[in-house]
C-alpha cells in the first residue's frame, strides 16, 4: 500500500469561491482509476499542541503500490487539476508513506 497525503493552504482562505473551486478540483481526482481510495477533508475541530490545523484542505489518496501512484502523477486528470487550481493555493505539503 502507498499512501499520498497532501495538505493545501489557500491563497485567500476567506474567499468561498476559491474554497469551492479547490474542493471541486479535488473531487475530480476521485475519477482516476489508479487510485484505490480518496478522501478530501478539512481540519477537524481538535485542538492539541501536536495537531497542525492550519491547512485548508487535506487530500488522502491510497494506491496499491508506488507504480499506481506514479501513474496518478502523470494522469491527465491530475495534471488538469494542477493546471486549473494551482493559482488557488500558496502552499502544499505532501507526506508519502508505505506499508
Amino acid at each position: 500500500m502507498f499512501v499520498h497525503s497532501v495538505y493545501f493552504w489557500l491563497q485567500n482562505p476567506q474567499n468561498e469561491a476559491d474554497r469551492d473551486a479547490l474542493n471541486a478540483g479535488l473531487q475530480t481526482l476521485k475519477t482516476i482509476d489508479a487510485v484505490s481510495t480518496v478522501y478530501v477533508g478539512r481540519p477537524a475541530e481538535t485542538r492539541r499542541p501536536v495537531i497542525d490545523h492550519s491547512y485548508d484542505f487535506a487530500l488522502t489518496l491510497v494506491f496499491t503500490d508506488k507504480a499506481a501512484h506514479d501513474v496518478y502523477q502523470e494522469h491527465p486528470t491530475h495534471l488538469q487539476f494542477v493546471a486549473d487550481c494551482s493559482h488557488l493555493w500558496n502552499r502544499v505539503q505532501i507526506y508519502d508513506s508505505v506499508e
